[in-house]
Order: structure tokens, then C-alpha cells, then sequence
């Protein structure tokens, strides 16, 4: 109460921090006159100008009101568009690093080229990232006419582009693309063997539109590159053989509802003395670190044996394990577990074991764009996460005024008993909405709920719009100009697709019924009454003369004003019944524009308030309710069934609902634990994956180093050297007698790995040696070897050859090094049964098995260039084949189709294969998201991907 009064006379801190752009805003508002009277040259010609005024001493933020006075004068000859003052507000939070919580139609796409080019002025590349490559294309094409008018360059990185591609890409002063591919180009650069390969410049500024949904809700799915591993058939068949002999709840126990399964003491004593005679343990018992690989392979064999069900998990034909679907039992071709899991159930089920995926490289959107100088947001909801934001970017949201108040009418839930009652309340109220002929839109948590709805309205005599086909909107039109609803809907939940666009721009024409899932980052405003851009675009795509063009354009003008009328005037005039004794019943008008129908409520209250800001943009009205039900997953964790009986005992008849401002508060409550909840599982994600991430800048700025130097020989003598001294100090150790010394040993050693046969047998037996002695003479004898080498091959063969070895050799055991993290990760919380933090244990282990590659990359570069011998290759060395993927940890789903990105030895673009659309032979691996083969405009996983 007291901070609320507070508020009342001093403001918040998010209205004092606006408060405080009014002056700059106030100065760019008094230079506009000056601006505009320029000429298009002079403009221009401002570029250069920053740019020498930078030079010479001058920050970006002295800058700052005459370059945005710029940037808002070339928008308006360019676009016709003039940025409102509250945009200027937003680019100024952009400029500094913030987030910037502008609703939905606010125009962040032309906020952002405010700071976009204030920041491309240093010369450094800007990035713009959005969440799909329509966008990424749509934006750089749009705001590209800005920077192009004022001497500016813009790239654009979108996936198939080959390496010379992105170079010239990232070389422009802005460049727009998705944040799977510049994780990717980062990924992919750092496992290239020369600089002038590498694509990407610095990460100097970045822009991340739709922050939220990217920085949140993708930051649990790392990135990864992945490529095979060699066949380890015969190992995960070795495992299977003792998995019989290991006995329920003797050797290991089994929580189904969690889905894990432990090894008992008993049955880890059991497994060692198996491994031990099978020759497949390392050291001394299965907790040794040398070990997590094998320990995490058997869990696997566990969960295969006890957690996963054949016909009911997954099904056999064919030599392979299919996995099935477990929400519509559908057969799921090409999907396979990872981790090794789908490897132990083939091994379980005696099927052809297929190669497992090794991770190459991988990076979290937290650790990737924390790389960034500066970074900024921008977003219609990011204040629910705010906390979040700031604790791991150090980003603070503004919520940016709206440049017209918001006229949209949100009303309370609406709860009912069952799903069926629900469904029939939404269809009910569609109803009656499309009577008036007001555009709906449904928000729906899933692909799979929005299908389930769909059905329900096919079932009720609507029809769905079939957007593969011409003039697919052309009923819709015609319903709208006769005034007469034509009972018409779509269905929008495939990500990624131009399609989409269209779908979401014509979602306001008079009558129309969308039925989308996540309406987050679709980038596309729904305007009242139609798209006039959308519409001319298809409709004059084929008209060629420029007179006729331009009077279709008009004509389409004048019916979506006349549509947009009708959308404003379906207003609902509803009688509220009285309560016993009290006032006669009162009349509420309730606003036309969009009306938003939520079927459930989100984990997240910021999908929520996605969903509700589509409606009511620039101070259109508009309408939003969500329709809940008992049945509903947050409903189920609120307790729905303590409501339930208390409704029943109440009275509450089928059909009926209940709606209360309690209820909304409830849920909200709910939602914030979830959330809470989830930002916990992210942070501590965040916190295993840092201890890799600080490995992981160590290695690639190292190769970075190492291939700057035009020669690493210095590099490799110390390598040598400090192989020999540790050698020498194991095999002969200080302040011990010549006799305690194991020369055979060390006698051995330097056969094995420095192909020399020394006489250090010999020069034991010589009086008063020491060991330094002994450690000099060595290396002067490997010393000698390798200036041979050199004196026969030349210097600057063996520079090259130098450089090559050490490039190669790290990279293979970083990447078993990456494999021994996973793996660890996967184990490391057994550590908690014995009172230890698993976190503190896993930097222990994961810092030891550095220092174990460390020393074993000094053996293997050493051995390899003792003993080289050189056939002089006119070839770069190659990369491995690629695989993209973005891998949830903890239900093990790849987001990426595979086939998508896989990539030829040095990052170039494999030839497509033709595909038959009528021969499923010739179709090869679909990625899950790709558009099936066979033509029917649906993604593979919607289409022939869900059927055997």
C-alpha cells in the first residue's frame, strides 16, 4: 500500500527512466525541419560525416539525436513511414543495451533501425536476429531500403547460404538472420582450420527481436554439431549380454514415474566384476572418471530394459526400432532417442545397431549471446520475465508507452467442468461472434489441441480454408462484402512458413476464424479488416501493366476500409441478469475489432499476454477471454479436483461456468510457481553448462591463436618437452637412488611415443647420473629428431604440417572430451545419494578431464610428429560431416531436422538430391520440419512422417 502511494506521487522506476528520453526526443523533434529541407545526397552524405566525427573522438552517444533525426527522415522517403516519438523512446532503450516491452503493432521491425544504424556507424557489423528465416528475409528487404538510402550495407543469413555466402553476409554493416544460425556459423567457425574460412566478424551489437521467446523459452535447448561416431556395435551389444544378469530391486531400482532407473551397490559390484572380464573397464572400479562413458551406457541399457516397452514404446520391423508416438500412437520414422538410448534398445531387441551421433560442438542462446559487446531486446512481453533477463543477460526491460491508449476489453475466465463443455461454450460464442461477422482468433497451447479443435468445428459444420489452393480466401471476401458469415476457418500451427503470414494478415477480415497455436513472433500485424500489402501482393502478382496494377491496388484499399468498418461496428450488446433483490439488469456494450479466445491457459503468463496483445493494436478495440476447463494441464496443478467437488456441491450444471476476478488471481499464482519453477531448471542448466563454456572459450580462443601464428614450432617444442619432463619424472623420481628407477619402463615409453631407442638402460648404470641428466640428454635426442625432420622436409613443409597436427589432434580430443561431459552430466547427480553437491562435483571432474586431454594432446601431438612422414597434398585438411540438432536435455527432443544442416567436409553445402514426390525411395532422410516430398504443402512430421 505504501509502495502504491508512493508510485501515485513519484512515479515508478520504469516511468521515470521514459521520463528521462523526453529531452533527446525533444531535440530529434526540433532537428526534423533541418533534416527534412535536406536533399537526398546531403542525407546521405550524413553517414560519412558520423563516421569522421567518430573517428576524431566523438562517442555514439553524442550522436545519438542527430542520427536518429536521420534514420526518421530516410524512413519517411523511403517507407513512407515516420518513426511516433514513442518509437524514438524505444530506439534510445535498444541503443543502451536494454529491452525495450513495446505492444504488439507498435512497429518494433522499424524501432530497431533507429539503433541498428546508429551502432553500424562504428564499422564493427551490427546483427539483427529474429526467430525464422521469413523474417529475417522480410526485415533485411524492408528496413534494408533505409540503410541502403543512407550508405549502409545489409546482409542477410538464411539456411543453405555456402561459406562465401556468409562471409559477404556478415561483412555488411548490418545482418539480419536466426539465432540457430549464428549459433551454428559460431560453432561451425571454431571448428575451421584457417582464418579466412571463418565467416563471422565480431560480436560487437546485437538486436534480438522477440527476445523473450529466444532468450527464454529456446535457452534450455543447446545447440549442437554432431557427427558420427565410429561403430561401437559390439560394446552396446557386450552391455546388453549382462543386463539378464542383474536382478529387480537386488541390483537396481526402478521409479517409473520419473523415468529413471539406479544401480544398486550390490548390482555396481555386479556390473564391475562383468566389465573386468569382458576387458571393458578402466581402472579400478566404475566410479573412476575414466569410466562415466561406460556407466552412462549402461543406465541407458537399464532404461531400454525396464522404462521402455516394446508395441507400447516402440515397435521392431524392418531390422529397426521404430519409436511411437506416445500422445497419437503414430509410428515416428526417422526419429531416433539419443544419447545412446536408441542404440540400447536396438542392442535389447538384437536389431542391426546404427552408428551413434558424437557431439562436435555445441553452445546455449545464454552462453552465445552473452558473447555480444552490447546487446539489446525487443519484444511485446518480457515483464513477467524480467527477473530472469537481468539475472543471466544483465538485460533490463522498459515497458515503451503505446502511442494510442490500448481500447481493448479483457474479460475474466471462464471455467468449466470438462473439455467437451469448454469446447462447446468456445463454439457457441464463435457463433455468435461470426453472426456479427467479427473476426476471432483461438489461442491453443498445441499443435495437437488446435487439431483437436479444428475437428470439433469441421464436426459442427464449418469448413476449413484450404491455403494450398489459389484464391484461397476468395469465399471469405465474398462472405464479407455480402454480409453473410460463410462459416470458414484456418488452422495456423506450422512454424516457419511464409505461408503463415498470409494466414495471420487476413486473420481481421469481417468473419474470419484463425485457429493458431503460439502466436508469439509471427511478425506479422493482424489489422482490421485485411492486409492491403498481403492482398496487393497476391492479387496483382500476375497483372503486368502498372495503371492496372495501381487501380487493383486502390480497389483492394477502399474494401478493406469498408471491411474494417464492419469489424469496428461488431460490437455486442449483452444484458447482465440481476441478482435476487437487487438492481433492474443493466446493458454492457462490448467492443467489435478482434475478438481473442484463449482454450487454456499457458505455464507462462507472458504466452498469455502474447496471445491477448494481437488484439487492440494502435487503439483499436477489440476483445480477449480465455475458456478454461477442469480437465486443463494448469488447472490439473492448481487442484482441480478439490474445485470440482466444491462446483458440485455448489450446483453448477453441465454447460454452465464459473467466472470470477479470483479465479484470474488464482491462476496466476499458479502460473508464477510454474515459472519460478522453470526459470530453476534453466538457471541450473546455465550453471553445468558455463563450466563447459569456460573450456570451451579456452579451446577455441587457443585455435584461434594457433592459427594467426604463421608458425606454432615453438608451440610444439614446449608440448615435447613437457611430455619428456613428465615422462622422466614419473618413470625416474626425485631423490631416488639409479636403482629404484624404472628404466624399462621409460625405455618403453620413448619407443611407444617418440619413436627413439635410446640407450637409457646404459646411461642409468653411469656413476653419479642424476636425474636431470637424464632428462637433458632425452630431450636433446628429440630435439635432434625433429630438426632432421625438418632439414629433410624443409621449414616451411613442416610449419604447415605443424600447425595441421596440433589443429587436428585437439579438435578429436575436444571432442571426446565434449563426450565424457555428457556423459558425466547424465551421472553426476548420483553424487547427491552421498551428501556431495553434484554441481561442485561436476567442475571437480569435468577440471580434472582438461587436464587429462591437456597432457594428452601434448603424448599425441608429440607421437604424431615423431613420427610423421610427409606426402606433400596440395589439400586443406576437412571437416567432418555435420549434423545441426537443438537437443532438449530433458526430454531428449531434437528440434532441428537433421537433414536440414548437414554439411560436406569444409562447411560447404551438400548438392540436393531430386526427390520424386510419387517415389518414397528417393526421398532419402526428411528432416522432421521439412515440407514432405509428396507435395502436400504440410511438414513431413504432419504428413507422410507420421505413418509407417
Amino acid at each position: 500500500m505504501i509502495g502504491a502511494l508512493a508510485r501515485k506521487f513519484f512515479g515508478s522506476a520504469n516511468d521515470r527512466r521514459v521520463k528521462g528520453y523526453q529531452s533527446r526526443v525533444a531535440a530529434i523533434n526540433a532537428l526534423e525541419p533541418e533534416v527534412a529541407a535536406l536533399s537526398d545526397d546531403a542525407l546521405k552524405a550524413r553517414t560519412a560525416e558520423f563516421k569522421a566525427q567518430l573517428g576524431a573522438g566523438k562517442t555514439l552517444d553524442d550522436l545519438l539525436v542527430p542520427a536518429f533525426a536521420t534514420v526518421r527522415e530516410a524512413a519517411k522517403r523511403t517507407l513512407g513511414q515516420r518513426h511516433f516519438d514513442v518509437q524514438l523512446i524505444g530506439g534510445m532503450v535498444l541503443h543502451e543495451g536494454d529491452i525495450a516491452e513495446m505492444k504488439t503493432g507498435e512497429g518494433k521491425t522499424l524501432v530497431a533501425t533507429l539503433a541498428v544504424y546508429l551502432n553500424a556507424l562504428a564499422g564493427q557489423g551490427v546483427h539483427v536476429v529474429t526467430v525464422n528465416d521469413y523474417l529475417a528475409k522480410r526485415d533485411s528487404g524492408w528496413m534494408g531500403q533505409i540503410y541502403s538510402f543512407l550508405g549502409l550495407t545489409t546482409g542477410v543469413i538464411v539456411h543453405g547460404l555456402d561459406d562465401a555466402e556468409r562471409q559477404a553476409a556478415y561483412a555488411c554493416d548490418i545482418t539480419y538472420g536466426t539465432n540457430n544460425e549464428y549459433g551454428f556459423d559460431y560453432l561451425r567457425d571454431n571448428m575451421k582450420y584457417r582464418l579466412e574460412d571463418m565467416v563471422q566478424r565480431k560480436h560487437f551489437y546485437a538486436i534480438v527481436d522477440e527476445v523473450d521467446s529466444i532468450l527464454i523459452d529456446e535457452a534450455r535447448t543447446p545447440l549442437i554439431i554432431s557427427g558420427p561416431l565410429d561403430d561401437r556395435s559390439e560394446f552396446y551389444n557386450t552391455i546388453d549380454t549382462f543386463l539378464p544378469k542383474l536382478e529387480k530391486v537386488i541390483d537396481f531400482e526402478v521409479d517409473e514415474k520419473q523415468r529413471t532407473v539406479t544401480l544398486t551397490e550390490a548390482g555396481m559390484e555386479k556390473i564391475e566384476t562383468l566389465l573386468r572380464d569382458a576387458g571393458q573397464l578402466k581402472g579400478e572400479t566404475l566410479y573412476d572418471v575414466e569410466n562415466v562413458s561406460v556407466v552412462h551406457h549402461i543406465n541407458q541399457a537399464l532404461r531400454a530394459h525396464s522404462l521402455f516397452n516394446r508395441d507400447k514404446d516402440y515397435i521392431v520391423r524392418d531390422d529397426e526400432v521404430i519409436i511411437i508416438d506416445e500422445f497419437t500412437g503414430r509410428m515416428m520414422q526417422g526419429r531416433r532417442y539419443s544419447e545412446g538410448l536408441h542404440q540400447a534398445l536396438e542392442a535389447k531387441e538384437h536389431v542391426t545397431v546404427q552408428p551413434e551421433n558424437q557431439t562436435l560442438a555445441s553452445i546455449t542462446f545464454q552462453n552465445y549471446f552473452r558473447m555480444y559487446k552490447k546487446l539489446a531486446g525487443m519484444t511485446g512481453t518480457a515483464l513477467t520475465e524480467a527477473d530472469e533477463l537481468f539475472d543471466i543477460y544483465k538485460l533490463e526491460v522498459v515497458e515503451v508507452p503505446t502511442n494510442v491508449g490500448i481500447g481493448r476489453m479483457d474479460e475474466d475466465d471462464e471455467v468449466y467442468r470438462t473439455q467437451d463443455e469448454k469446447h462447446a461454450a468456445i463454439l457457441a460464442e464463435i457463433e455468435r461472434a461470426n453472426a456479427r461477422m467479427q473476426p476471432v482468433l483461438v489461442g491453443t497451447a498445441s499443435i495437437e489441441k488446435s487439431e483437436v479443435l479444428g475437428e470439433y468445428l469441421l464436426k459442427n459444420g464449418y469448413k476449413l480454408i484450404d491455403f494450398t489452393k489459389p484464391k484461397a480466401m476468395d469465399k471469405l471476401y465474398a462472405a464479407a462484402r455480402s454480409g453473410k458469415p460463410a462459416k470458414l476457418f484456418a488452422v495456423l500451427n506450422a512454424r516457419f512458413h511464409e505461408q503463415e503470414a498470409y494466414i495471420v494478415a487476413e486473420a481481421g477480415v469481417p468473419g474470419a476464424i484463425t485457429i493458431a497455436t503460439n502466436m508469439a513472433g509471427r511478425g506479422t500485424d493482424i489489422k482490421l479488416g485485411g492486409s492491403v500489402e498481403m492482398r496487393a501482393q497476391i492479387e496483382t502478382a500476375e497483372i503486368a501493366d502498372e495503371a492496372e496494377k495501381a487501380a487493383k491496388i486502390a480497389e483492394i484499399k477502399a474494401e478493406i476500409e469498408r471491411f474494417r468498418e464492419i469489424v469496428l461496428n461488431a460490437k455486442e450488446v449483452v444484458e447482465i441478469e440481476p441478482a435476487k433483490g437487487s438492481k433492474p439488469a443493466k446493458t454492457v456494450e462490448k467492443p467489435g475489432g478482434l475478438y481473442i479466445m484463449g482454450s487454456e491457459r499457458h505455464e507462462s503468463r507472458r504466452i498469455d499476454n502474447q496471445l491477448r496483445g494481437r488484439s487492440g493494436r494502435q487503439g483499436d478495440p477489440g476483445r480477449s477471454k480465455f475458456f478454461l476447463s477442469l480437465e486443463d494441464d494448469l488447472m490439473r496443478i492448481f487442484g482441480s479436483d478439490r474445485l470440482d467437488t466444491m462446483l458440485t456441491r455448489l450446483g453448477l450444471k453441465e454447460g454452465e461456468a464459473i467466472i470470477h476476478p479470483w479465479i484470474n488471481k488464482a491462476l496466476e499464482k499458479a502460473q508464477q510457481k510454474v515459472e519460478a519453477r522453470n526459470f530453476d531448471i534453466r538457471k541450473n542448466l546455465l550453471k553445468y553448462d558455463d563450466v563447459q563454456n569456460d573450456q570451451r572459450k579456452v579451446i577455441f580462443e587457443q585455435r584461434v591463436d594457433l592459427m594467426q601464428n604463421d608458425s606454432v614450432a615453438e608451440t610444439v617444442n614446449d608440448m615435447r618437452r613437457a611430455f619428456v619432463e613428465d615422462l622422466v619424472t614419473k618413470h625416474v623420481p626425485e631423490n631416488q637412488y639409479a636403482e629404484q628407477w624404472d628404466v624399462v619402463g621409460l625405455k618403453e615409453e620413448l619407443k611407444r611415443v617418440l619413436d627413439l631407442d635410446l640407450p637409457v638402460d646404459e646411461w642409468a648404470k653411469e656413476e653419479g647420473i642424476a636425474d636431470e641428466e637424464l632428462l637433458n640428454r632425452i630431450e636433446q635426442k628429440a630435439d635432434e629428431h625433429m630438426a632432421a625432420k625438418v632439414a629433410q622436409w624443409g621449414p616451411d613443409v613442416m610449419r604447415y604440417v605443424e600447425k595441421t597436427i596440433l589443429l587436428q589432434t585437439l579438435d578429436h580430443l575436444w571432442r571426446e572430451h565434449l563426450v565424457m561431459l555428457d556423459h558425466l552430466r547424465q551421472v553426476i547427480g548420483l553424487r547427491g545419494y552421498g551428501q556431495r553437491d553434484p554441481l561442485q562435483e561436476y567442475k571437480a571432474e569435468a577440471f580434472n578431464l582438461f587436464e587429462a586431454m591437456i597432457a594428452n594432446l601434448r603424448e599425441a601431438v608429440t607421437a604424431q610428429l615423431m613420427r610423421v612422414e610427409i606426402v606433400p597434398p596440395d589439400v586443406q585438411p576437412e571437416l567432418p560431416v555435420m549434423e545441426a540438432h537443438k537437443l532438449d536435455y530433458n526430454t531428449g527432443e531434437d528440434e532441428m531436422a537433421f537433414a536440414n544442416a548437414a554439411l560436406a567436409p569444409m562447411g560447404q553445402q551438400q548438392p540436393a538430391v531430386a526427390r520424386d514426390p510419387n517415389n518414397q525411395d528417393t526421398w532419402g532422410k526428411v528432416g522432421r520440419n521439412e515440407d514432405c516430398p509428396c507435395g502436400s504443402g504440410k511438414k513431413f512430421k504432419h504428413c507422410h512422417g507420421r505413418y509407417a
